[in-house]
């Protein structure tokens, strides 16, 4: 098989990144040339502006090394392309992908009943799974996505499949098999907390059994509302007992926050549900987060939590709008999910177009500028934004050394490309062309790893 015999890889051209969160330009680095250990896909050097003979710099890093043993991948000549680390999704549905671009007059408590609890359902079948599972991986990846953090089902079967396809697709996921044990429809709904748990449990072992990073059980408790109180409690002991990451929602729905006061009336808020059964840990994504008062950003800040922001799935359903610049001001953890089916796109750059997009209008209503995002933020939260949210920022994110080859190739010239350049335009102009006009067309490779994912999958959509 062709690139099992490398030990290195070099890849070179223009790197571009955004490794803090700043309004200013992004860290653009030409002539760059990264090297990455194929068995583990680590960086383990970056030369910037090395114009020399790449081998004989991967020979200088590690002198038994022969020719043959490195794999070069040069895009040095294309003027209009570059590396970009892979884009993390914080909050996707992946059993909901069917129903994209679904909602007819519907908002949040009624889009379950309606479209979403009766496709759910069906993923019990695991032929029915294997199709969902299948596109949804490689439309993600198709569209530069390298980092997931995806909802299953109840079913533990099609959740264990959904794992092995992350692996056999190369692509980096937290999968988590939903907990739901009241308040869903009798035809889906676990029997018990006793069955929610042991189910969850048999997947953290198969996960653990497929011996491979790239893939971890994450505990998921769909949202309060659909828990009961000793369920959530056990949920959060299990999260500290295996040292896991938990996802739910929170706070997305005005009448889904009057609902949780109803359930849980013994609780100071719908934040203080998860914090009292010990779901909120700096591994927790909180997705939505648009109704938070000044006690629960605290508490949400306090322990470290992140909050994935869905700004198309929040204008869809008519939710509302995050204070996204709120809650970065605060110090709290934010990056970018595509919420689908509620969100119709699953590309992370559609998402960060309309994070921008919902900060002017959240701007125009309150009237106060700084509530703006620039597009160079807007990228953050879709990349190291969201590495850090999923507490992975020491391993992906950016390009730095020690951290995993997670990227992109992107050709802003590509067959198909919506973007028209003109030669007098500088890079930091063509990046912004891109964020705003760019879409799957312009991701030409993606690597999770150091290992190739994306061609593949494109030729499979």
């Amino acid at each position: 098989m062709v690139g099992q015999y490398y030990k290195l890889s070099i890849f070179y051209g223009t790197f571009i990144d955004v490794p803090e969160l700043s309004s200013n330009n992004c860290r653009i680095r030409y002539n760059c040339a990264v090297g990455v250990t194929r068995h583990d896909g680590i960086i383990v050097f970056m030369e910037e502006e090395y114009k020399g003979d790449l081998i004989e710099l991967a020979q200088r890093w590690d002198k038994t090394l022969i020719p043959h043993e490195i794999q070069i991948v040069d895009h040095s000549n294309n003027v209009n392309g570059f590396f970009f680390p892979g884009f993390v999704d914080t909050h996707i549905h992946a059993s909901q992908y069917p129903n994209s671009g679904l909602f007819g007059k519907t908002t949040l408590l009624d889009w379950l009943n309606e479209y979403t609890f009766p496709l759910e359902s069906k993923l019990n079948d695991l032929h029915v799974a294997n199709q969902i599972y299948n596109k949804i991986i490689q439309r993600t990846l198709s569209h530069g996505t390298t980092t997931a953090a995806y909802y299953t089902t109840i079913h533990l079967n099609s959740s264990k499949l959904m794992s092995r396809l992350c692996l056999e697709h190369n692509q980096r996921a937290y999968i988590g098999k939903v907990c739901m044990n009241q308040n869903s429809p009798s035809y889906y709904i676990e029997s018990s907390t006793e069955e929610s748990i042991e189910t969850t449990n048999q997947l953290i072992e198969y996960i653990s059994e497929l011996n491979n990073d790239k893939v971890t059980p994450v505990i998921t408790p769909r949202f309060a509302p659909s828990c009961d109180e000793k369920l959530l409690s056990q949920l959060g002991q299990l999260a500290k007992k295996h040292n896991l990451p938990i996802q739910t929602h929170l706070s997305e729905n005005v009448n889904e926050l009057k609902w949780v006061k109803e359930l849980f009336p013994q609780n100071s808020s719908y934040t203080d549900v998860y914090d009292k059964n010990g779901l909120l840990t700096e591994k927790t994504i909180l997705a939505h987060c648009i109704h938070l008062d000044d006690s629960e950003l605290n508490t949400i800040k306090d322990k470290k939590s992140g909050i994935s922001h869905c700004p198309i799935s929040n204008s869809c359903l008519g939710s509302g709008e995050c204070p996204t610049r709120k809650l970065l001001s605060r110090g709290i953890k934010v990056g970018l999910g595509t919420d689908v089916s509620a969100g119709y796109s699953p590309s992370i750059l559609d998402v960060a177009r309309h994070a921008h997009m919902v900060s002017r209008h959240l701007a125009k209503h309150e009237n106060d500028d700084s509530l703006k995002l620039s597009t160079t933020e807007c990228l953050y939260l879709a990349t190291m934004g969201g590495a850090h949210v999923m507490d992975l920022h020491n391993s992906i994110g950016s390009f730095e050394l020690n951290k995993q080859f997670d990227s992109l190739f992107i050709d802003l010239a590509a067959k198909g490309s919506q973007i028209d350049l003109f030669p007098w335009e500088k890079d930091t102009e063509k990046l912004e062309k891109w964020f705003f006009s760019g879409d799957d067309r312009n991701v030409v490779t993606v690597w999770v790893g150091g290992k190739e994912s994306g061609r593949a999958n494109k030729a499979l959509l």
